[in-house]
């Protein structure tokens, strides 16, 4: 029996109250792996109650006591472990939920170094960033029952680690920083432009991030890539109000209203880069928020430094090389020079297997095709792309672009590869 979709301001509220209780039943007790079924069970019990019984008065304590009630009864098969649980379930009972909110902690413990780097990464995106197996499955491009193995596998070691709960600190916080950013670019990524659904966004996931980073940031104020990271943030989701249509349709960044981003947040994004780069070093974060200033700079599409995006990628590649730095090197090359420069450049991901049928790429390329005059290969790109992603909103609006072009209309230049 299928378990019925909470409503919408349900499921934002679950996203948020999930890692809080999370992160105070491993406080009191220890135990990643069983805690975080505790607490999934818990969800699932309100998506299912919530919706058709109204939203209880203390949710986080409703939350708190089902997944200590979850815990208890796994401890009465266990006579050596009961004092211990039902001591955990009073401590954590609706009328004494303390009002801390560790979900920071728990973000560094799901980067315990005992973990693969991809492990950390899924771990952090389930029990903090709230997102489901299959979304995580179809970030990393591998099977769901692939990634729910490699989840359970993390929570295991975890719990075999015995870690403690608290704040990493000296070489142990650098070790695992690297790690934390990672997972917070993720988690945002995914709620500006989500893998999957019908909807372009999910703006829950992306407040999330930005709510995390800005915690890591109180903590590490001195250092560049976290400030740069949070820019990075704010910068991009400062065109959120742009970049879709009255009826969810995606808006290409060349198209969008400019005069309908969010100020407030262009003005602290761009001071964080400003902070950030007057630092001693230049990270892979700070370099893309420098990038996204570029950008917020300029009042019309036009009007857009292309010089300075180009050569802040050439750095972006240098010091990370990535195919994706890669592919938007060749749009601000195709801006800077020529669509055939750039086209020349993404022929040099041809042979990389992270880019094998990834829609980006063919989009991009479609869009360069288009500028170059060549329709028919656009239109076959389009519509390769079209098909690649899993997103529906995307795919809408590819499948428009090659309609268009089949149609015979003029080409533009509506630059569907840059990310709006």
């Amino acid at each position: 029996m299928s378990t019925p979709s909470p409503a919408p301001d349900v499921e934002g509220l679950l996203r948020d109250l999930a890692p809080r209780v999370l992160g105070a039943l491993v406080r009191g007790n220890g135990r990643f792996e069983d805690c975080e079924d505790a607490v999934q069970e818990a969800v699932l019990a309100a998506t299912t109650q919530w919706p058709a019984e109204g939203v209880p008065g203390n949710p986080r304590g409703w939350l708190t006591t089902v997944a200590a009630r979850r815990l208890i009864d796994q401890a009465r098969s266990d006579l050596a472990r009961r004092e211990r649980e039902a001591a955990t379930a009073a401590e954590v009972g609706p009328g004494e939920v303390p009002d801390t909110d560790d979900t920071l902690l728990l973000l560094f413990l799901c980067c315990h170094p005992t973990l693969t780097p991809a492990s950390q990464t899924a771990l952090t995106l389930r029990a903090v960033g709230g997102l489901t197996t299959a979304e995580i499955a179809g970030a990393f491009l591998v099977p769901e029952a692939t990634m729910a193995a490699r989840i359970s596998r993390a929570k295991q070691r975890v719990r075999a680690a015995g870690s403690t709960f608290g704040a990493p600190e000296g070489p142990e916080l650098q070790e695992r920083l690297p790690v934390v950013l990672h997972v917070l670019y993720l988690i945002f990524n995914e709620g500006y432009t989500a893998s999957s659904g019908d909807r372009l966004d999910r703006p829950d996931l992306a407040r999330e991030a930005i709510r995390l980073t800005r915690a890591v940031r109180t903590q590490l104020p001195e250092d560049g890539e976290v400030t740069g990271l949070l820019g990075l943030m704010l910068l991009t989701e400062a065109r959120r109000p742009a970049r879709t249509t009255a009826s969810g349709d995606l808006v290409p960044l060349a198209e969008q209203d400019r005069t309908a981003w969010d100020r407030t947040l262009i003005e602290e994004g761009t001071a964080l880069v400003r902070t950030a780069l007057a630092g001693p070093a230049l990270g892979p974060y700070l370099l893309q928020a420098a990038i996204a200033a570029t950008h917020a700079d300029a009042a019309k599409a036009e009007e857009t430094n292309w010089a300075q995006v180009y050569a802040l990628y050439l750095i972006l590649e240098r010091i990370a090389p990535n195919p994706m730095v890669t592919l938007n090197r060749a749009i601000a090359l195709a801006e800077t020079e020529s669509p055939e420069a750039g086209l020349t450049l993404l022929a040099t991901l041809d042979g990389d297997d992270r880019m094998a049928r990834h829609h980006r790429l063919l989009s991009v390329r479609a869009h360069l095709l288009e500028r170059a005059g060549d329709t028919q290969g656009a239109y076959d790109h389009y519509r390769r792309a079209a098909k690649a992603t899993a997103s529906l909103a995307e795919q809408r609006y590819l499948q428009a672009r090659a309609a268009r072009l089949s149609g015979g209309a003029s080409g533009g230049r509506p630059g569907p590869g840059r990310r709006g």
